[in-house]
């Protein structure tokens, strides 16, 4: 079964083409993607309406260039599928729409995918794939959430943020230093020539008991700093400000992602989202795996960010399970608030 996956929600247009097998191991075959970052930085973030029109010129030549490197034909693909949501209306309009329209022309079954399940599931694709169960730290973009995963499809939230997610935290930061958009990747590779210990800052709900999370307040914080040091801080004092801020966001990720296996008794982290390929993150769970003996797994690099590959996996395993073969195609929907649990 060859499933074409679709990807619009916010500032990346992906399409991927994705083999289930007969094995039941699913393949990636080719993807493509095109990061809207250049157009968005005049900007300060990303504008809906902008982000929706470069979708439109984006996915056909992208699903041509999958087909083609994948050595494949429109009328091999037996499934569609497409993320539903969450995210911007206007830019899953745009894959929702092609994604239909190539249902009707090949007479093939359609299937939203929810965003967040693709990068829950996205590790499945590494070479070091996981088993179930296991605990996931998702972090992306405007989600931040810790969940148990018995299986495809059972998904249990056990923490999430109650204001603002790890990577707005990077990118508000980010962008108080004046590093621009995307700032998460921008603060990360300042924080390189920082002092983690420079900067006194907080770590909100470090020792709340629960497994939520909120930096809205180190946002704060770091806007304080910021403006103690001056009107023309030197690039010394805004890369320990810079590595401060990382330090505090991945404490308190790594903090809180080790009570959950350790209150769940589980030995198996998947790790999914964007900032999952920070560097100091995944340096400090590698070390802690080490330590206490359980397995961590991540998507590949390449993978991290929002991506097709994602969505057509998720599409073929929900429909090798028989949890959903997708519906002929036609009137459809999106879905831009979607929890998770709902699915």
């Amino acid at each position: 079964m060859k499933v074409i996956g679709i990807e619009s929600s916010c500032d990346e247009t992906g399409v991927a083409l994705v083999d289930a097998g007969a094995s039941g191991t699913p393949r990636l075959l080719a993807h493509a993607l095109h990061s809207q970052a250049e157009m968005h930085q005049a900007y300060g973030g990303v504008v809906p309406e902008l982000a929706s029109r470069d979708h439109v010129r984006r996915v056909i030549p992208l699903l041509r260039q999958v087909l083609d490197e994948a050595g494949s034909r429109p009328a091999d693909i037996d499934l569609v599928a497409y993320t539903r949501g969450p995210g911007l209306a206007g830019a899953l309009l745009v894959g929702a729409g092609v994604a239909e329209a190539l249902g009707v022309a090949l007479d093939r079954p359609t299937l939203g995918v929810h965003h967040l399940e693709g990068h829950l599931l996205s590790p499945f694709l590494a070479a070091d794939a996981p088993a179930f169960p296991f605990i996931a730290l998702l972090v992306s973009g405007g989600h931040t959430q810790l969940m148990r995963v018995d299986e495809v499809g059972r998904y249990a939230l056990l923490g999430e943020t109650i204001d603002d997610a790890a990577g707005e935290a990077f990118d508000k930061s980010a962008k108080l230093l004046g590093l621009g958009y995307p700032g998460g990747p921008a603060l990360a590779r300042l924080a390189e020539s920082g002092r983690a210990d420079a900067v006194p800052l907080p770590r909100p709900l470090l020792h709340s008991g629960d497994l939520d999370f909120s930096f809205a307040g180190l946002k704060t914080a770091v806007m304080t700093r910021l403006r103690a040091l001056g009107p023309q801080p030197t690039e010394a004092a805004r890369a320990d400000l810079a590595a401060s801020a990382q330090a505090a966001i991945v404490d308190v990720l790594v903090a809180k992602t080790l009570r959950a296996l350790a209150d769940s008794g589980l030995q198996r982290l998947v790790v999914a989202g964007g900032v999952g390929a920070n560097r100091r993150l995944r340096a400090q769970l590698d070390a802690a795996a080490a330590r206490r003996g359980f397995r961590v797994h991540y998507p590949p690099l390449d993978l991290c960010t929002d991506n097709g590959a994602m969505i057509a996996l998720a599409g073929a395993l929900r429909a090798q399970r028989g949890l959903d073969r997708g519906r002929r195609a036609g009137p459809f929907d999106v879905r831009p608030r979607w929890p998770l649990d709902q699915i």
